[in-house]
């Protein structure tokens, strides 16, 4: 790794609000947990970043010119001979690692999905723990407290792949269906990992994108809509993707 084990020659956050990495301190971690990456101090510094759908960090030789412009630079971190570069990360903060554990995002964070083995058992027991009967499954897979590493495309992709409408309740699925979800999450993560197109069944993806296109396994036209409160789009084949329905309870 470029950063680890390095010593910080410059720094510069312009919108950082906390103490810095001070220059001379060594660069002990790099981890990424999903879409979070922190980068651990031996002073004591945590720099956390998260993505979301927008950022990226950028790894760039010593005088070598940048790929984005200035203004989309979030933070830039220097170690002799290498430049990384955060752009457009809607989250940039600093703690202490002796507050790691009071973090409001470190601390609830489910595995991560793109890692080798992750606890697929933890992650159903989050399901239960972070969402209600009437969450709906699209939701869940997207919250990174039950589960780090599916964004937007597998999200669509892993449902599909279940055979699960994206508004089907997570309260209608038992354990296996769950567990069935974040597995089926994993291995279609794991799966691309050193892929720069992400695929899904043969020759590309089976719905993301793919809006009036036919379904790979029945031929109906995809459909789309904006799911969720963040209004995120979602992709999905009306005909074999069941919506299935909470069990109602009836009085005698």
């Amino acid at each position: 790794m470029a950063l680890t084990g390095r010593p910080v020659s410059g720094f510069d956050a312009p919108r950082l609000d906390g103490p810095e990495p001070t220059v001379g301190s060594v660069i002990e971690r790099v981890e990424a947990i999903g879409k979070h990456l922190e980068i651990g101090f031996d002073d004591g510094i945590v720099l956390h970043t998260h993505m979301r759908m927008t950022g990226s960090w950028h790894l760039y030789r010593e005088g070598e010119g940048w790929h984005r412009p200035l203004r989309q630079m979030r933070c830039v971190l220097e170690v002799p001979g290498w430049q990384a570069v955060c752009f457009n990360a809607p989250v940039v903060e600093v703690y202490r690692s002796r507050e790691m554990s009071r973090h409001p995002l470190r601390g609830s964070l489910g595995p991560d999905l793109c890692t080798r083995n992750p606890d697929l058992d933890a992650a159903v027991a989050r399901m239960a723990r972070f969402c209600d009967a009437t969450t709906t499954v699209a939701t869940a897979l997207l919250d990174q407290r039950i589960a780090c590493g599916v964004g937007n495309v597998y999200k669509s992709e892993v449902l599909w792949a279940c055979e699960l409408h994206p508004d089907t309740p997570v309260g209608a699925l038992d354990v296996a269906q769950r567990r069935r979800l974040v597995e089926v999450a994993a291995s279609l993560l794991s799966s691309n990992l050193e892929r720069v197109d992400r695929i899904t069944v043969p020759g590309g993806l089976a719905v993301y994108g793919r809006n009036g296109k036919p379904c790979p396994r029945c031929a109906t036209s995809i459909a789309v809509a904006r799911h969720g409160e963040q209004a995120r789009v979602t992709y999905w084949c009306p005909a074999c993707q069941l919506r299935l329905g909470l069990a109602v309870a009836v009085a005698h």
